[in-house]
């Protein structure tokens, strides 16, 4: 081979072994560490989200997903069969029904030129959502993978370990998340909710046991400011984007999907841990908050007909409540 054609195989086996060796410059020390490392598992992760597509879409429960037009329709059949019967059946004592009162007071409302109905119109924003198809895939992925997985977990968790030494720990890991806080209520120009985030991380630090107490809220009345990146691009105008509900991460938006990985080179635990130890902490936390509130996600998916709308709008609501406080 001559040394051209070397060369050329050189350059060629670089490029594909460093394709972001442009990038490490601008990029922290640890992050070639943390490349190599997290190589396989992207790729792990990557290929189960395309196998759970497949997965989910076998075992996805039909008759809960596309029934709803048919409740929807059976509800309205139901209601006008009680109208009709409320029509034909006279009140106690030969008086009229409750319904014809009704009746009669609306059309008197209607005669006057008022919408009897008006009261009863309520619009509920809603987030757009054009992946509709793969999100409910992925919604039956991370059902399964709760009632099957992380909800016995959390059970058998939860004999072990006293619920105050849960919320200790659930203390711990929201103490040290401070500086995603912090930044975000800067960039916000949130600065009396930056002083609290400091406040709060300094007592608990000290007086509350490295976080585990939260002595800032019992004794200084200095609640948790629930601040992240996915408000600062809000803040900004950067809309919400679509709604996309990821395997093993659950629902969110394009905006708040990107303030969650920019939240990942601030955490402090990025830089502290490797990245399965990393991984292996993350699981811990997930698995204790769970243990703290079995059966919120069962009763919304009992009373929803459809729990992945349902799952879906309590979400963008609870969203848009944290951006406009």
């Amino acid at each position: 081979m001559s040394e051209k054609d070397l060369s050329h195989s050189l350059c060629r086996q670089n490029d594909t072994l460093y394709p972001f060796a442009s990038l490490r410059l601008c990029l922290p020390r640890s992050f070639g560490k943390w490349y190599w490392g997290a190589k396989p598992a992207c790729f792990l992760f990557f290929l189960i989200c395309w196998l759970s597509v497949f997965a989910s879409l076998c075992f996805a429960e039909k008759e809960q997903i596309w029934r709803v037009h048919d409740e929807v329709e059976a509800h309205e059949l139901d209601r006008m069969v009680y109208a009709e019967r409320q029509r034909t059946e006279p009140g106690p004592a030969g008086r009229p029904s409750n319904l014809k009162m009704a009746q009669a007071k609306d059309t008197q409302k209607t005669a006057e030129g008022s919408d009897p109905w008006e009261d009863e119109i309520v619009e509920i924003d809603s987030i757009y959502d054009p992946l509709e198809p793969m999100n409910r895939a992925f919604f039956q992925f991370n059902d399964k993978l709760y009632f099957w997985v992380l909800k016995p977990v959390a059970t058998g968790y939860s004999a072990v370990v006293p619920e105050f030494g849960r919320v200790c720990i659930r203390n711990f890991f929201s103490n040290l998340v401070m500086p995603i806080r912090a930044i975000s209520c800067l960039l916000q120009g949130k600065f009396e909710a930056l002083g609290i985030v400091l406040v709060r991380f300094v007592v608990n630090s000290s007086a509350g046991f490295l976080g585990f107490q939260d002595v800032a809220k019992q004794a200084l009345n200095f609640p948790i400011q629930d601040e992240d990146l996915g408000q600062v691009f809000a803040f900004y105008g950067i809309g919400p984007g679509f709604y996309l509900d990821l395997p093993f991460l659950g629902p969110y938006s394009i905006r708040d999907a990107v303030g969650w990985g920019g939240g990942l080179f601030i955490n402090p635990f990025d830089y502290m841990v490797n990245f399965w130890p990393n991984v292996g902490i993350r699981a811990y936390d997930i698995v204790n908050k769970t243990s703290l509130r079995i059966g919120d996600y069962e009763a919304m998916k009992e009373a929803a007909i459809d729990p992945y709308v349902a799952l879906r709008d309590a979400y963008y609501q609870y969203r848009l409540h944290l951006i406009e406080k």
